[in-house]
């Protein structure tokens, strides 16, 4: 795959470069910038080379048409203060806005469009009106960089299609997330555990199908292990549960004890009486869970017993937190995983922390990015690589030709 080396001297050039910028905002205040920071390295060596860098990114789920919610307008400016210099803003993608903006620009300035999702033909479905988006898009440019990992697993405009009208090559943030999932992948150092959490089995039926075949433990925690326990006989209450699921997990169960693959669930959990921080809870056995309660965390004998199949271990990845860890009643499960990534780093073992949920808990929970071996910055793009799948913004870069 062709990185940024191969598109020669850029001086001069004006660069497009595909970030994932989608960040939390609350009205206009940026709640953790960890995605920003993850894309600084490739706009700054892009700027040290004296390219014309255009910045283009999405924010949010808007319907195809500008929404001032969703606008990156206060991306520009926090991006701006990480780079110590002006960051000049478009008010739309390939208008009139963007076209001037980029005019203006200088060697080494840096531009950020509106957020591409404004336009319909971003996430079209149809071939041809993606394709026209990206010709519009590649009007405003002489090279292109993918470096938005989050969304590599998309079959968009900005980052499938434009690919094929540029000269393009991935950056460094592309190049260092594909690098670490190899690593998971493709001989991994042994004990290989993947914890896995969130809200629903669904989501990860395939990862785990996938990974029933390459790690050795897998540890389940957060709202999916309730189809677990309910696939082994035990009572849930009003827990999180997917009855379609029921089969699948029990095939996952069989399939793991036929292949020595261990699952490790919960003993016990953080049983309430309603999602809420205030709801009165308790800790119960996880095979004891009152019918009128539902789980939102794991227990703390679960957390010790997680954290002492992590401590032998070589590499770990982890995806999804181990409970609703916004509430403080139900946020010790998740902090007790991240502070045995944390000892597992500084004993040498490869710990990757799966983006989304589990990035942003971490970071909530006190814990800096340096504390683990890698933080991703897409946990969609990620599971699908660990599922096999090809990702179509990675394929792109596979004999095309621009």
């Amino acid at each position: 795959m062709k990185t940024l080396a191969d598109l020669g001297d850029l001086r001069g050039k004006r660069v497009l470069v595909r970030s994932d910028l989608n960040v939390p905002i609350d009205g206009t205040s940026i709640t953790d910038d960890g995605r920003i920071r993850a894309s600084l390295p490739t706009i700054t060596r892009l700027v040290e080379a004296g390219a014309r860098v255009v910045v283009t990114a999405h924010l949010g789920r808007p319907k195809g048409a500008p929404d001032a919610q969703y606008s990156l307008a206060p991306v520009a400016t926090r991006l701006g203060e990480l780079l110590g210099a002006d960051v000049a803003f478009a008010t739309d993608t390939v208008g009139e806005s963007a076209r001037s903006v980029v005019a203006g620009l200088e060697d080494g300035q840096v531009a950020l469009l509106e957020n591409l999702r404004f336009n319909p033909g971003e996430t079209s479905k149809d071939a041809a009106e993606r394709g026209a988006f990206a010709d519009r898009l590649a009007e405003l440019a002489d090279a292109y960089v993918s470096d938005g990992f989050g969304v590599v697993h998309r079959a968009q405009a900005s980052v499938y299609d434009i690919a094929t009208r540029l000269p393009a090559a991935m950056g460094g943030l592309v190049q260092t997330e594909v690098d670490v999932l190899r690593r998971l992948t493709s001989e991994p150092e042994r004990p290989y555990a993947v914890v896995l959490g969130g809200a629903k089995v669904s989501d990860k039926l395939g990862v785990i199908d996938n990974l029933l075949g390459t790690a050795d433990r897998l540890l389940i925690g957060g709202g999916m292990v309730f189809t677990f326990l309910k696939a082994q006989g035990h009572e849930v209450g009003t827990s999180l549960l997917e009855e379609d699921q029921l089969g699948t997990v029990r095939e996952y169960l069989e399939r793991a004890e036929r292949d020595g693959v261990e699952i490790v669930l919960p003993t016990d959990v953080v049983a309430a009486t309603a999602f809420s921080a205030d709801a009165d809870h308790e800790v119960v056995a996880a095979d004891a869970i009152p019918a009128d309660r539902m789980g939102l965390d794991i227990g703390p004998d679960s957390a010790e017993v997680f954290a002492d199949r992590l401590a032998d271990c070589r590499t770990v990845f982890w995806n999804g937190p181990m409970g609703a860890f916004e509430m403080a009643p139900y946020a010790a499960g998740t902090r007790a995983v991240a502070a045995a990534l944390v000892e597992a780093t500084k004993g040498g073992a490869l710990t990757v922390v799966g983006g989304g949920d589990s990035a942003a808990a971490v970071r909530q929970l006190g814990f800096a990015d340096s504390d683990f071996g890698h933080i991703s910055t897409g946990g969609g793009a990620s599971l699908e690589y660990l599922e096999g799948k090809e990702l179509p913004g990675l394929a792109v870069f596979d004999g095309q030709g621009a």
